[in-house]
């Protein structure tokens, strides 16, 4: 068992069609056409409504910048990730400049995703587990630390059921995701 380490700097950015921003896709699992779980760091540049992706559950977070503002709610670094219907495709208005921002894509009906804080130790459990550091630090399984540059997103197939820990700076949460809904 190994996991797959990819950095946010590693990636070509892509441009979003509306020209509001650039999108770094980390991961789309299990196959990049046909995703069930899509996890990306993007830098929004201008005001303007997100994509519409029906079906599809959404995490959203601000990584840096001052922040946005989505529905009703004000976004800012270190806030709890914000969970939302990917169809509604709410306008996203920055406050005082660019963001870097971290999403997470779930499709709906296609098993079950947990996204959580990663501020305490588990038990590896589900066929996916993946973690995503904002600032950087140590990722530990079964007593076996691994260094995770910041903007790093760390991932594993069918882990084996030892401790999974992390320690670090910044923003950093776990996905977990099961076959079993």
């Amino acid at each position: 068992m190994s996991w797959s380490i990819i950095n946010a700097d590693q990636v070509a950015p892509q441009r979003w069609q509306n020209n509001g921003g650039w999108t770094r896709e980390l991961l789309a699992w299990p196959h990049s056409n046909d995703w069930t779980l899509r996890v990306s760091v993007a830098d929004i540049e201008a005001d303007g409504p997100f994509s519409a992706f029906e079906g599809v559950q959404r995490w959203f977070g601000v990584l840096s910048g001052h922040g946005v503002r989505l529905y009703d709610y004000e976004l800012c670094v270190g806030d709890e990730l914000l969970s939302f219907d990917g169809a509604l495709a709410p306008d996203c208005e920055l406050i005082k400049g660019p963001t870097r921002d971290f999403n997470v894509m779930h499709r709906r009906g296609r098993g079950q995703l947990k996204v959580f804080p990663a501020d305490r130790a588990w038990l590896a459990e589900g066929r996916l587990v993946a973690l995503f550091t904002a600032g950087g630090g140590s990722l530990t399984h079964g007593g076996r630390p691994t260094t995770l540059a910041p903007l790093s997103l760390a991932w594993c197939e069918d882990p084996v059921a030892q401790p999974l820990a992390f320690k670090g700076e910044g923003g950093a949460w776990w996905m977990v995701w099961s076959e079993s809904a």
